[in-house]
């Protein structure tokens, strides 16, 4: 049974740099683009599996949102909450830095968007730790292709649900191998799976008190927490601190020189409560550090 929602949000929306930023590379199993504009997610709820179709009306300003599955009210209850109704970019200080200041104007539209679902955000970001993107991404889109569902409702015919915190579980460790995930890796997820239902629970907490208690986690740090959070909490401020590339596109895009964590800390404290905006405007300006070396190469752990 199809549910659906009409929302006009009380601001200027741009729906595809919202919702993007849920979005783990363009083989993402979870997130796919209609040749007419809309947008569709899967989901796995706590009332379960769900898909979501999403379009906005430029003349009216309305977003729809159709959903399918047992999920699909769950889902659509939280529909502004997606959509960045959550986030107040309002207090952003664009104007203490040129860059800042032009990227911010030029995306009005661009709102932090929150899921709710912590555990769902949690899993591809520990994926992601200490390997290349494309690593991380096919990893991501094997393992939910291999122990996934279909997506309910008339989805696109390869868009999958991510798996049940008892699937995840019960991955069998040759299919970790074979997804190129290593131990480390592989060994964290389990240990967040053990305490999956109270880290759900964290999507209800203030969101410094839900940062700390990931941290709790065995092999869940500051990075792994900071890209969680502004997926599942719609943390403006949380900056991915650790990430391999960010401190140096950060401090070479607002100084012209590149700089390690502490100096993009230093350059981002006057952004604070928006820091994770600020990093992001930063990523999308298209200012890069020029290259001195080759890209890292991928591994192949399944080869091992």
């Amino acid at each position: 049974m199809e549910l659906t929602r009409t929302w006009r949000p009380p601001y200027e929306l741009d729906l595809r740099l919202t919702l993007g930023q849920l979005q783990r590379g363009k083989s993402d199993p979870t997130y796919r683009t209609g040749a007419d504009g809309a947008v569709w997610r899967s989901a796995r709820t706590p009332d379960g599996p769900c898909s979501l179709r999403i379009t906005a009306n430029r003349g009216t300003g309305e977003v729809t949102g159709q959903a399918w599955g047992p999920g699909a009210a769950w889902q659509l209850d939280r529909f502004p909450e997606l959509l960045g109704s959550g986030d107040d970019p309002a207090g952003f200080p664009a104007h203490r830095h040129p860059l800042l200041h032009d990227e911010f104007r030029r995306r009005p539209g661009l709102r932090m968007p929150r899921t709710g679902l912590v555990v769902a955000a949690l899993i591809p970001s520990v994926l992601e730790q200490k390997v290349t993107t494309i690593e991380a991404r096919r990893a991501f889109r094997l393992l939910v292709h291999w122990h996934g569902s279909p997506a309910p409702g008339p989805a696109p015919d390869d868009l999958r649900v991510i798996p049940d915190t008892a699937t995840w579980a019960r991955i069998p460790t040759w299919d970790w191998h074979r997804a190129g995930v290593d131990h480390k890796r592989s060994r964290t997820l389990m240990e967040a799976l053990r305490v999956a239902a109270a880290l759900e629970r964290t999507a209800q907490l203030p969101n410094a008190e839900a940062s700390r208690l990931l941290k709790l986690v065995p092999g869940i740090g500051v990075w792994t927490t900071a890209e969680t959070m502004q997926r599942s909490h719609g943390d403006a401020d949380a900056l991915s601190v650790g990430d391999l590339h960010l401190c140096g596109q950060v401090s070479y895009a607002l100084t012209g020189a590149p700089g390690d964590d502490a100096r993009m800390l230093e350059l981002l404290e006057p952004f604070r409560g928006h820091r994770h905006r600020a990093a992001l405007l930063i990523r999308m300006s298209g200012v890069r550090v020029p290259r001195r070396a080759p890209r890292f190469a991928p591994r192949d752990f399944s080869r091992i």
